[in-house]
């Protein structure tokens, strides 16, 4: 999980800002600036929908190899990138890779994980990934200080996606069998422990539209859900695009804008550790909606004052909001989501929140370009992250079988 989240963090920080200076990008074209996130999040957000039914056919271990070998591309296209557009084109592969990676981990994961622990192992999943985001975005800045932009993502890609790709194919093992097996428990009346409160008169064998519509509006817990993650997506693509421009604008060394994000995805990945664990003690439920304002408050904390402490101090915020948030929102899904549909339901969730990139990017472009001010898009989020966290306190409820069983 580890190299999924640094092959990820390579192009958060180096990549948006030097857009300009090394990739062509014209100064204030702000919705050309967003576009590479933009395709990031429909990208990603169907291929996570594609990963999760893909992986009930032919094991989740096939599903994350495809994974690994669609990035390969990616450091060559920024080696030699002649325009944006081949940028925007490696951010299409990263999609790709992130979509069937990422949500291979964390199924993996959830098939061979007992139901009161399913907090904690997302936790660690997700700590594993987000501290190689924020690693990769430092490690990067200084790379390309030293190597020049091109060159030092050449070398940090090739050597990340090629160590994947050998220890998926020689050292990870297929758990689709665990899962088969706990959904053959449930069918014999054999499955231990509280039974959750799975949605009702879903067929054994639910078809991809079943799934859609289930987890999208007949299920009105899984659709508060999956609203919270895609909005929640909205403050990591305006971490990702506009974070380093402003900082930029600022005056800020590209390292030491590495730095001041990596506070976020280092608080982010690191409090998961807890958060997740914590959720498996008081539940989902709080935790969420606590996570979704808090880190919208942090967001509206990077334009109330000034000065690189400061801004570290906003980035923590709002990456101890995404750490209550993030892992306990998939926990809230796994909880309810029957063993036999399991994977497709995440795969389902995770198509709704990464396409969050991709609304949240236009969202962020638009009000950009219209105000002609990159403020106006932190508080664009800061309010949808308040809105949405109202939302799931309203419609959501308390998954944890043991605090809230069938």
């Amino acid at each position: 999980m580890l190299l999924v989240g640094l092959t990820l963090g390579m192009m958060r920080t180096v990549v948006p800002a030097l857009a300009s200076a090394e990739f062509g990008l014209p100064k204030g074209s702000f919705m050309l600036l967003i576009a590479f996130v933009v395709a990031f999040g429909f990208v990603k957000g169907t291929l996570n929908f594609v990963a999760g039914r893909l992986s009930e056919n032919i094991g989740r271990k096939k599903v994350l190899l495809l994974g690994w070998i669609s990035a390969l591309p990616i450091p060559f296209m920024i080696m030699y990138a002649p325009s944006w557009g081949w940028i925007v084109a490696a951010t299409v592969l990263l999609g790709v890779n992130q979509g069937f990676c990422w949500s291979m981990t964390q199924t993996s994961k959830l098939d061979i994980t007992r139901p009161d622990q399913r907090g904690v192992t997302i936790g660690l999943n997700e700590f594993a990934g987000y501290v190689g985001v924020a690693i990769a975005g430092i490690v990067t800045a200084y790379m390309a200080t030293a190597f020049g932009a091109r060159q030092g993502l050449l070398i940090f890609g090739l050597v990340v996606i090629v160590s994947a790709l050998v220890l998926t194919q020689f050292f990870v093992t297929e758990t689709l069998p665990w899962a088969k097996a706990e959904g053959a428990r449930h069918a014999a009346g054999l499955a231990s422990g509280p039974i959750p409160r799975y949605p009702r008169h879903v067929p054994a064998r639910p078809t991809t539209w079943d799934m859609f519509a289930l987890m999208t509006w007949r299920d009105r817990r899984m659709a508060a859900l999956c609203q919270a993650g895609l909005v929640e997506k909205f403050v990591d693509a305006l971490v990702w695009v506009f974070y380093p421009v402003f900082l930029y604008q600022q005056g800020i060394s590209l390292p030491h804008i590495g730095w001041i994000i990596g506070v976020y995805g280092f608080v982010w990945g690191g409090s998961q550790l807890f958060t997740g664990k914590l959720s498996d003690r008081i539940g989902r439920h709080r935790p969420n909606v606590w996570g979704m304002w808090i880190c919208g408050a942090g967001v509206a904390m990077m334009l109330l004052g000034q000065g690189v402490a400061w801004w570290m101090l906003s980035a923590a915020v709002s990456g101890l909001g995404m750490a209550l948030l993030y892992p306990n929102l998939s926990a809230a899904v796994a909880d309810i989501a029957h063993p036999n549909w399991r994977g497709s339901a995440i795969g389902i969730y995770r198509f709704w929140r990464d396409l969050g990139y991709g609304i949240g990017g236009l969202g962020l472009g638009i009000v950009a370009h219209s105000t002609g001010q990159m403020e106006a898009a932190f508080w664009f989020v800061a309010l949808s992250m308040f809105a949405s966290g109202g939302l799931l306190w309203l419609l959501g409820e308390e998954t944890h079988p043991r605090l809230n069983p069938a």
